[in-house]
């Protein structure tokens, strides 16, 4: 570690200044802030049940904090979406531990970004060593298996990878504004099947009776949330998951975040019966979470896709990434996308074992990523969208 860098290690995101959050930080970040992290350690979503916060932070000589890297102990594979169960019933296989394992990530989260959190400076490259030492000897100390980053961005993925760590890929499925106007500009870039199709399932939603409405956090009563939240966790009681956040989580978000979080609520004679809730950077709408009771044919579609690209177009957003998986969302003009996370793992020969695994893992995700471009819902002479 660079001498001119010290460490030091924190059991709560609430306890980092807010200054330090937004010196360090992309600026308007949805869930890198002062806000964001507190809020679910607070309310459990992110500490206690298999979640243990201890965040790093590097300082200068003259103590001022100038690197921060959001770090989880975890005793369980849910809520990081690097998806490595197999990885934990292999070494169960070995006889080994592969839990505790330490996780750089957005908790319930799959959104790709930063996560050693610094600032582009001459300081920066003994910074970014000085967070990766620190959590290759927290994995040690701690007696963890391995330490994994969800998600980085595209330079981070390949400054990690130079510093050992093992890249694993995936596809995620991601809109960007081809320059189109509205709505109806965007359609103009499908085939005229595809379009139809599309219209259809917006006609079936708007002749249904619903309403429906977009509203950002703070204009979300507290009062509002308990019906909010039921249909979430409805969602999650359907395939027998755990619903992380809680009604006060999300409230609180709402009250903290205010404009970065929006809304989607399809109401029945003005009572909730479908919502997506969505947070949004400058430039990126996030789809989060979903929920619907009853049987609403279209509705799904329309409030996690349809509304939110409209929403995009509207306010200027270039980039709508609705969450992990679902291939129907190619048919909606979400293009197959690499996204990439990165993995320290401790044990060497089970370092090489993974490194031969995910040398082929990463042929065939391209593979399938390339394939499923092939289904995309564009005309031939239709112009590309433009990168996120």
């Amino acid at each position: 570690m660079p001498s001119s860098v010290s460490l030091s290690s924190t059991s709560s995101a609430g306890n980092i200044a807010r200054q330090v959050w937004e010196r360090l930080a992309p600026s308007a970040h949805p869930f890198l802030n002062a806000d964001y992290l507190r809020i679910l350690e607070a309310h459990g979503a992110a500490a206690g049940g298999g979640w243990t916060p201890c965040h790093l932070l590097a300082s200068d000589a003259g103590g001022t904090v100038v690197g921060l890297l959001p770090l989880y102990g975890k005793g369980h594979s849910h809520g990081d979406f690097i998806h490595d169960w197999a990885w934990a019933a292999a070494y169960r296989q070995l006889g080994r531990p592969y839990y505790p394992k330490l996780m750089s990530c957005l908790p319930h989260t799959p959104a790709a970004g930063p996560r050693l959190l610094l600032r582009d400076d001459a300081q920066a490259p003994a910074v970014r060593q000085a967070l990766v030492a620190g959590a290759k000897t927290l994995v040690s100390r701690l007696g963890a298996s391995s330490w994994h980053v969800a998600l980085p961005g595209e330079q981070e993925a390949s400054l990690l990878q130079d510093a050992g760590l093992l890249l694993s890929h995936d596809v995620q499925f991601h809109w960007h504004d081809p320059g189109c106007g509205d709505f109806d500009g965007y359609l103009a870039s499908f085939s005229s099947a595809k379009r139809r199709k599309v219209r259809a399932e917006r006609r079936r939603v708007a002749e249904s009776g619903l309403t429906i409405e977009t509203r950002h956090g703070d204009q979300i009563e507290a009062a509002e949330w308990p019906l909010l939240h039921a249909l979430y966790a409805g969602t999650f009681d359907r395939f027998n998951n755990h619903a992380a956040f809680s009604v006060a989580c999300f409230a609180d978000l709402a009250a903290a975040l205010g404009q970065r979080m929006v809304v989607f609520i399809a109401r029945a004679q003005r009572v909730p019966v479908a919502v997506a809730i969505c947070f949004r950077s400058d430039q990126v709408l996030f789809g989060r979470y979903w929920g619907c009771s009853g049987d609403h044919p279209g509705l799904h579609f329309e409030l996690c896709f349809h509304q939110g690209i409209d929403y995009c177009l509207r306010h200027g957003l270039r980039s709508f990434e609705p969450g992990a998986g679902g291939e129907h969302k190619l048919a909606r003009g979400f293009e197959p996308t690499l996204v990439r996370s990165a993995h320290w793992i401790a044990d060497p020969a089970m370092r090489r074992m993974l490194a031969r695994h995910l040398a082929q893992q990463e042929e065939a995700v391209a593979a399938y990523r390339d394939e499923a471009a092939t289904h995309l819902p564009f005309r031939r002479d239709a112009p590309r969208q433009q990168d996120g």
